[in-house]
């Protein structure tokens, strides 16, 4: 008898934790879903920004340590717009690189992207913090903007010719790109914005 009670109070307390675990489980999609909606839009157009960089860069990191920097010239020339399209695609959203000294000429920045550039490079040089510029496009959605930073990864390609981009980097930037302007750069500057075009979420 002791030994049935015993077994039976077992049972009642593993019932209790299972039906009270149920209870604080949300799913993970719906808890994602709520988070979005509270987030504003400059921190919204920032998360998306900002995945598809880390996308971006852990590919060609990848391309780096296996192959070196020349084949990561290679990467950029063929897979730079299929990952980030494919990003915008799984993000729901339209995102774009655009620059003002561009290596692809299907990155080059308009009349209003480059004022926007210069905007950013002013904030940067005058020492403020750059906040992310968005404009409404209408009702329901918006337009984020955001620059790109150069880190020292990126002098590889886009420093200094023969003291940050050696030699057969520089040939091979030449052969796949030959009115490549994006050279030059050092550490902290703008190279370009990010540019996304999203639903508003601020309705």
């Amino acid at each position: 008898m002791k030994k049935y009670l015993k077994h039976s109070i077992f049972l009642f307390t593993i019932i209790t934790v299972v039906i009270g675990c149920k209870k604080e489980i949300k799913p993970a999609k719906v808890v994602e879903k709520k988070s979005i909606e509270k987030m504003s839009n400059a921190d919204l157009g920032l998360k998306y920004a900002m995945t598809t960089k880390a996308q971006l860069g852990k590919n060609l990191m990848g391309s780096i340590q296996n192959k070196g920097t020349e084949e990561a010239v290679t990467f950029c020339n063929v897979r730079a717009f299929t990952l980030t399209d494919s990003m915008a695609v799984v993000q729901k959203v339209n995102i774009k690189r655009v620059s003002d000294k561009p290596r692809n000429s299907n990155n080059e920045a308009n009349m209003k992207e480059l004022n926007l550039i210069a905007t950013f490079k002013n904030d940067l040089a005058s020492g403020k913090k750059m906040a992310p510029i968005i404009e409404s496009l209408d009702k329901d959605s918006i337009q984020f903007y955001y620059p790109i930073l150069t880190k020292k990864m990126c002098l590889q390609c886009h420093g200094v010719p023969n003291k940050d981009i050696k030699p057969a980097v520089l040939k091979k930037i030449t052969d796949l790109y030959p009115t490549d302007q994006a050279i030059g750069y050092s550490e902290n500057q703008v190279r370009g914005i990010w540019s996304v075009t999203m639903k508003n979420h601020e309705n």
